[in-house]
């Protein structure tokens, strides 16, 4: 549905549409809480899943080689300092798609999708659209 803005739940719904989808989250990740979950978590804990989700995130955004502007990218803090990361094992994957908020972009989606039905490139173009989309507040 693109140009309608959506909520987490009906993000996060919508996110378990993709082909392998296990489980999904809306995750904080300068506190680690989980704004949403949806599906099976890995590990079986939505909440330490949040954690360890929420620990990559922000290696990542703080980390001048990945975030070249550590402050966010523009001065309203509109863009998230990383697009995306893609972790791969065995048989899943692990997508955390940065989110651009009005107040300081420290939100990511967390998709885990399984390797063996999922399709990667289609996951991380509609978690791109999803993510532009979210409305939250």
């Amino acid at each position: 549905m693109p140009g309608i803005d959506t909520g987490i739940d009906e993000c996060l719904l919508e996110v378990m549409r993709l082909p392998g989808a296990r489980g999904a989250a809306l995750v904080d990740w300068t506190s680690g809480l989980a704004l949403g979950t949806v599906g099976e978590s890995p590990g079986g804990d939505q909440e330490a899943a949040a954690v360890e989700a929420a620990e990559l995130a922000r290696l990542a955004a703080e980390q001048h080689v990945f975030a070249p502007d550590p402050g966010g990218g523009t001065p309203d803090g509109d863009d998230p300092p990383v697009e995306d990361l893609i972790i791969s094992n065995r048989d899943s994957y692990h997508l955390l798609r940065f989110v651009g908020t009005s107040f300081d972009s420290s939100v990511c989606l967390h998709l885990w999708l399984a390797r063996a039905d999922g399709n990667l490139a289609l996951a991380r173009i509609r978690l791109g659209e999803m993510a532009g989309r979210l409305v939250l507040g």
